[in-house]
């Protein structure tokens, strides 16, 4: 079975467009299809973007910590990697992705982030679209 990262871009996404990719990542995801990986930076990130106010109008607060809360049940959980310093995307706030990425030997990082896509010839990065496909 497929371990995977999904970057909080995807989660995100997931929440707010429920037709879209992400959302059905979170569908096979429920029905077993892979496994999330998941860290508590990760966690942070996600809670933290779903309690700023330009979201208030998809999620409240209170419904906001309740998918974090259910996204952390639905994976395993990881310990934060410790930084190894090299700097590998061009955004470091996703740093810790990369890190996540090479410290649990997942199969692939799912981002719609195009800076981190760039790195597909590094690592196993894949679109949500890509990984669902590759799914079925």
């Amino acid at each position: 079975m497929p371990r995977v990262v999904l970057d909080t871009n995807v989660l995100v996404s997931a929440l707010i467009t429920p037709a879209g990719a992400s959302a059905g990542l979170l569908r096979e995801l429920r029905a077993g299809a892979f496994e999330l990986v998941v860290s508590p930076a990760l966690l942070a990130e996600l809670r933290g973007v779903l309690h700023r106010p330009r979201f208030r109008r998809y999620i409240d607060p209170a419904d906001a910590d309740a998918y974090v809360e259910a996204i952390g049940r639905d994976s395993i959980l990881a310990d934060d990697p410790m930084p190894s310093g090299r700097m590998e995307v061009g955004d470091p706030a996703d740093a810790f992705l990369i890190e996540l990425v090479r410290a649990t030997r997942v199969d692939a990082l799912v981002s719609g982030d195009a800076r981190v896509l760039e790195l597909r010839d590094r690592l196993p990065i894949k679109s949500p679209r890509e990984l669902l496909d590759s799914l079925d």
